[in-house]
């Protein structure tokens, strides 16, 4: 599929995945809405020139609906959705403490997982109403982000590992229900990313989460992954699949 001169819409485009993913995709030539919490964009850079910033959450559908129907209106056809937004939030089922607070693991399933739902299906609809782009019948593409932790959660994950399982149990599902429009559905599953997530660790800490890779013993970059996403556009029969961008890494329990 062919970016350029398409728009797409991506979640989470104030910072981290988020931000690399519409600054390379605004380098191709495509029109980005980026959605994000107005918070996000306050304190966040300022958008990349050519992006229409929609505040907004994942989890309502009026906001989506809001940033959906601006990449529709913004005279390029909408052919990409990336949803990058999400919260790690963490705590143990049982500690010192007391119970996981259900609050806690509720808030993380909705906005990790069905705020992923509710960007595809709000997306999808709006993309099968798009012409086909070739003779296959090919109209876009969803990619949507789980994590390592969906296979390999560590102490303290277990609402984050959930939310993100449950998005990697989709992909094959999503892309089977939405074949017949034409969209495919991918999912990236990052490992240990360099994102503002990882900004307040020490410099020891990070240290040894680099030594914990196999190869290349480093820190993942969010342009890697945004590359990947461009990647995964451009080559039409991948479908229905979950890629790790880990170099290998397999978490251990902490």
């Amino acid at each position: 599929m062919q970016l350029q001169g398409t728009s797409a819409l991506v979640t989470g485009a104030a910072s981290g995945l988020g931000a690399a993913t519409t600054k390379a995709l605004v380098e191709r030539g495509v029109t980005v809405v980026g959605l994000d919490l107005a918070a996000g964009w306050e304190r966040g850079p300022d958008p990349v020139d050519g992006t229409t910033a929609v505040a907004g959450d994942v989890t309502k559908h009026e906001d989506v609906a809001r940033a959906v129907d601006a990449a529709v209106s913004c005279g390029a056809p909408l052919r990409l959705a990336v949803s990058c937004a999400g919260v790690a939030w963490a705590s143990r089922i049982l500690s010192k403490k007391g119970v996981h607070d259900l609050d806690l693991f509720s808030d993380v399933i909705r906005i990790n997982l069905i705020g992923t739902f509710n960007v595809m299906r709000l997306a999808a609809e709006a993309i099968a109403a798009t012409e086909p782009v070739d003779e296959q019948g090919q109209r876009g593409l969803i990619v949507n982000t789980a994590s390592v932790a969906a296979f390999d959660g560590q102490i303290g994950q277990i609402a984050y590992s959930a939310s993100k399982g449950g998005v990697a149990a989709m992909t094959l599902p999503a892309a089977r229900d939405l074949s017949q429009f034409g969209i495919r559905v991918m999912t990236i599953a990052p490992g240990i990313l360099d994102t503002p997530m990882m900004a307040s660790i020490t410099e020891e800490f990070r240290n040894s989460l680099a030594a914990g890779v196999p190869f290349p013993q480093r820190l993942g970059r969010p342009d890697e992954y945004a590359d990947l996403v461009t990647s995964i556009a451009e080559h039409d029969y991948l479908n229905g699949e979950v890629i790790r961008l880990d170099g290998a890494l397999r978490m251990a329990p902490r």
